[in-house]
Parts: structure tokens; sequence; C-alpha cells
């Protein structure tokens, strides 16, 4: 393949493809700002309703709000139909499949809920000081912090800034997390992800398909990421105890 620097067509061609890069760069991010700005104020709106509708029937926990269809949830509100029950059961199946890890790829049916891994609690061994996981480098740089494992979006406030952003995978939601992170390893990604691209623009390192990071690292522990080489350091394992 001949340098695309030098002569002929090839020169003429990056000549065309350099303004263009600039103008579609600009609209890619402004499309990203504009996604995430409208997630956060849907978000903070369904929050607001949700706590409303537990609060008027008595308080408790708002989350099995979440479970309701929107036409379910209007009626509950306004008092035409009770759905405490359907609330309820469809909360303990969200919380049963959040305890385990999918299975990424499978070919004809799905394998059985009871054999996907538990996230959590399940024939893991907790990484110890000294062990190095290895992946692919997303995001340029060195850097130290503890690590927090964040399973979802639900609860951002346990990262605090400084710390390194655990993850299973990454989208325009998780990405205002990432503005207090100093670092980002993720299980799953490649190098055109979403994880990579945000951690190129905030200028992080970032490690992406390090397998089963959110199980192996336990949350706290003092790691060093290298996101020019892909690989993720247990300094300190935090503590945790190592699971036989």
């Amino acid at each position: 393949m001949r340098d695309a620097s030098s002569g002929g067509l090839d020169r003429l061609k990056l000549n065309k493809a350099l303004p263009a890069a600039k103008v579609w760069q600009i609209a890619r991010e402004a499309s990203k700002s504009s996604v995430i700005r409208a997630l956060d104020q849907t978000r903070r709106a369904i929050n607001e309703l949700v706590r409303r509708a537990a609060e008027r029937r008595g308080g408790g926990d708002p989350f099995p709000y979440f479970m309701l269809e929107w036409a379910e949830f209007l009626a509950h509100f306004e008092g035409r139909s009770d759905h405490a029950t359907l609330m309820k059961e469809r909360a303990r199946d969200y919380r049963l499949l959040a305890e385990r890890i999918p299975p990424f790829l499978f070919e004809g049916e799905a394998p059985p809920f009871e054999t996907w891994p538990k996230r959590i609690g399940g024939d893991e061994t907790w990484g110890q000081k000294g062990d190095i996981l290895e992946g692919i480098g997303g995001s340029p740089g060195r850097v130290t912090g503890r690590a927090r494992i964040v399973l979802d979006t639900e609860n951002p406030d346990v990262l605090e800034p400084g710390d390194i952003l655990i993850a299973p995978i990454t989208d325009p939601s998780w990405t205002p997390l990432f503005l207090a992170a100093a670092g980002v390893v993720v299980d799953v990604g490649a190098v055109m992800s979403h994880s990579v691209i945000v951690s190129r623009d905030l200028g992080i390192p970032c490690v992406v398909s390090v397998t089963d990071a959110t199980r192996i690292i336990p949350d706290g522990a003092l790691i060093e990421i290298d996101g020019d080489v892909g690989t993720v350091t247990i300094l300190d394992a935090g503590g945790r105890a190592v699971a036989a």
C-alpha cells in the first residue's frame, strides 16, 4: 500500500478527505452531545415521576415502578388499576437477570438462564497483587488509581474523581461517568468502540477487551492501566478476600 502523502491520486484523495474529516468530526461530537443531553433530561423526568408515584402510594422502594410500561405506569399512578404485584414480579426477575452475565454470542437457542455465570459471588477467583490482565490498548497513557466496578448507570455516585472505571461495556449513557474517571477498563470493546472514542476525546487511558475484568479485579483495588500496551496490573488487592 502506498503512502497516502506521496504524489498522484492518493495525494488528491487525501487533500479532499482532510477538510471533510474536520467537518464530520465536529458533527459527530455535536450529535453525541445532543444524545447525552436528551438522555439526561429524560432520565431526570422519569426519576421525578417515579418518586412522585412512590410517594403517592405511601412511599417504599421506588425501583419497581421502573418495571412498568408507560400505559401501566399512568394507570397505576392515577389509581385506575393496581400493578403492585406485577411490579414486584418484574423487579425480582430484573434483579435475577442482573446477577448473571448473558452470553455475548450464541448460535441457535440461547443457553438456559441458570447456566449464565454470576457477576459476583460465583466461582470466580479475585485477582491478587501482581496479576497482569491483558486487553487492547484503546487510548494511550498510563495511570494508577482505585478500581471501581460499575455494572450499570443506575448509581453513578460510586465513582469518585480519580477512580478507574471498570465496566462490562459502555454506550453514550455512560459518558458522564468518564468525566470523573482517571482511566477506563471494559470487559468488551474494540479500537473504535464507545469507550475508546470517549477516552481519547477526554485524554484518559483506556484498555478494552479485558475479559472478565469486572469479575476478576476487586472493587477498590489499586491498579495501574497502560493504554499503550493494553495491560491492567493489580498493585494492591485492596484487602478484599480472595475466593477459593
